[in-house]
């Protein structure tokens, strides 16, 4: 009997009627033939509400990410519960299982660990005992037997790890959203829904700003060919499909879709002496404290010194900057600045390998709107810039526009005819 695992983010389950629809949709598949494990996430916004606590109890200092992790492992706990209560109310037998029950381990990293290991044992039994097994996304035990979360958004990486473990058939993400977009509805209102998608194509756009799947998730997928449906919880259209490519599936569209990412913050360090081991110095101190680094630029040397600025996450804000201040003194450069009024916009697509100039019709667009660039980076299947936040619509749209993405045209190898 093939096994499918099933994912439900907060949306889905915010409620005593979203849970008992969520139930209904879980039975479905379990009567279609299959072995059903679901993944589910804290109800509606209640992560939110348990991070709020903990700051009003820990006003003059940040709580320590051990018991974050105590705290806010408990709100998939009351959603896998009620969700085992309403499939029973179905006539079904449910078992829930925190992660650790379910055998997920992590390791030794308080609030972003990551999943080393997965013991299938208890699982493959409560499947074969013909249970529905429900599994509290974003968490799991070290090896010493505490609670560890793997990150908001850590939910989508334990549904594809389960499913990588279980070699289950498909992983099927169910959000508020009918599957990836072109770009987001809510600011391109002609933004066109993908049947399919490759893994580095959304693996991009994952990490580059789309909130449908979590990065991690997509890397999992790859690793392990995992096929990932994305799809709307309120309804059973199909989705998307996160798969490998197939025949001409990476030429299909130049640009497949584009993004945008408002948690930014650029940093930089100027003034800086011109010499082998800097960049290790600097980065290898950010790596220590965990900060994650994306886009990075060293500007072109001058009198022997030269400039570099990069990018992290406003959550890294205030850990990156301390490091860099300590970096400056003992390499003495000049100064640092930091800007976290920046956003960074993106064009995704496998067809880009083979057609030169998509980068220049990206910064024409941005261009038209008189939009200044401040970074720049790329790779085979990607173009991101970072611009100021208050551009960040005007310049998705902008994009979008340019691409004709509403409709798909912009699709052959000849330059950039359109159909």
């Amino acid at each position: 009997m093939p096994i499918v695992v099933q994912k439900f983010g907060g949306s889905s389950v915010a409620n005593a009627e979203r849970i008992k629809r969520v139930a209904r949709r879980v039975v479905e598949t379990k009567k279609a033939g299959n072995q059903v494990v679901v993944v589910v996430s804290a109800m509606g916004d209640s992560t939110d509400d348990l991070i709020d606590l903990a700051n009003q109890i820990n006003s003059n200092s940040k709580p320590k990410a051990r018991e974050m992790d105590m705290l806010l492992a408990t709100g998939e706990q009351v959603s896998i519960a009620l969700l085992a209560m309403a499939i029973a109310q179905l006539g079904h037998e449910a078992i829930s299982l925190t992660g650790p029950q379910a055998g997920v381990k992590t390791e030794s990293v308080h609030c972003k660990a990551r999943i080393v290991e997965i013991n299938t044992e208890r699982l493959e039994a409560e499947l074969e005992a013909g249970k529905i097994v429900i599994v509290a996304g974003f968490q799991g035990a070290t090896a010493y037997g505490d609670i560890a979360t793997l990150g908001r958004g850590g939910s989508d990486t334990s549904a594809v790890a389960l499913a990588t473990a279980l070699k289950a058939e498909v992983c099927e993400i169910f959000t508020d959203v009918d599957g990836v977009y072109t770009a987001d509805p809510r600011v391109v209102p002609t933004a066109r829904k993908l049947s399919r998608i490759t893994y580095d194509e959304m693996l991009e756009l994952a990490s580059l700003g789309a909130q449908v799947l979590h990065p991690r998730s997509v890397e999992l997928g790859k690793a392990y060919k995992v096929p990932i449906h994305v799809r709307s919880s309120f309804n059973h259209n199909d989705g998307t499909m996160v798969q490998e490519a197939e025949g001409d599936m990476e030429k299909e569209l130049m640009v497949s879709g584009v993004t945008y990412d408002l948690n930014v913050v650029k940093v930089g360090l100027f003034d800086v002496p011109d010499r082998p081991g800097i960049a290790r110095t600097l980065f290898s101190a950010l790596a220590k404290a965990h900060v994650n680094v994306d886009m990075i630029i060293q500007s072109a040397m001058h009198n022997e010194r030269n400039d570099i600025s990069f990018t992290v996450g406003q959550n890294d804000q205030e850990v990156a900057v301390a490091v860099v201040q300590q970096v400056k003194e003992e390499i003495g450069a000049g100064g640092i600045i930091y800007d976290d009024k920046v956003a960074k916009v993106s064009i995704v697509g496998a067809g880009m390998i083979s057609r030169p100039g998509v980068a220049a019709m990206m910064f024409e667009a941005i261009s038209d709107e008189n939009i200044n660039i401040e970074m720049i980076a790329t790779s085979e299947i990607k173009v991101s810039c970072v611009i100021s936040a208050e551009d960040t619509k005007r310049a998705v749209r902008a994009i979008h526009n340019k691409f004709q993405l509403e409709d798909g045209t912009i699709a052959n190898n000849e330059g950039f005819a359109t159909a």
